[in-house]
């Protein structure tokens, strides 16, 4: 046998399916307790549906949130699918879980960070994303997959 065991690019999938267990829980019963999530992506990443004038106001990343006011959340093996309310104004969008940047869960201080090199190469896409904590996430303990690449 040979080659290595890309571990970095198993943590991340690991990484994304809690995501993607956490939104099915949430869906089937709810936001539990305190619980909310700002949830940024990278808005053009293949298979991601977003509505012309929000990609236009929030061209390379956005951040969700999923606290008080959502609808209709389903979540599938590679997205998840919401109703969210801009401005008074309900708009539907499919997220593809390897477009997620960041997951915060501020009630506990939790959140998992994404970064792409280009030594580590992804089955869909080779984009970089940049290095950016946002507010929201300053004084969360974030989970950085750097710290597991040599």
């Amino acid at each position: 046998m040979t080659g290595k065991i890309d571990y970095t690019k198993k943590m991340e999938i690991a990484m994304r399916n809690l995501i993607s267990d956490i939104l099915s829980n949430v869906a089937e019963k709810g936001l539990p307790g305190d619980h909310h999530f700002f949830i940024t992506y990278d808005p053009k990443y293949p298979d991601t549906e977003i509505s012309d004038w929000l990609l236009e106001k929030y061209p390379e990343e956005m951040t969700i949130i999923i606290q008080h006011w959502f609808e209709d959340l389903r979540v599938f093996e590679k997205y998840f699918e919401i109703t969210l309310n801009f401005g008074d104004s309900p708009e539907r969008l499919k997220i593809n879980f390897d477009s997620i940047m960041s997951f915060v869960d501020p009630s506990v201080e939790f959140g998992l960070k994404f970064e792409k090199n280009n030594d580590v190469s992804s089955d869909t896409n080779n984009e970089t994303f940049r290095d950016k904590q946002s507010p929201e996430t300053s004084n969360t303990k974030i989970i950085n997959l750097d710290s597991f690449r040599k």
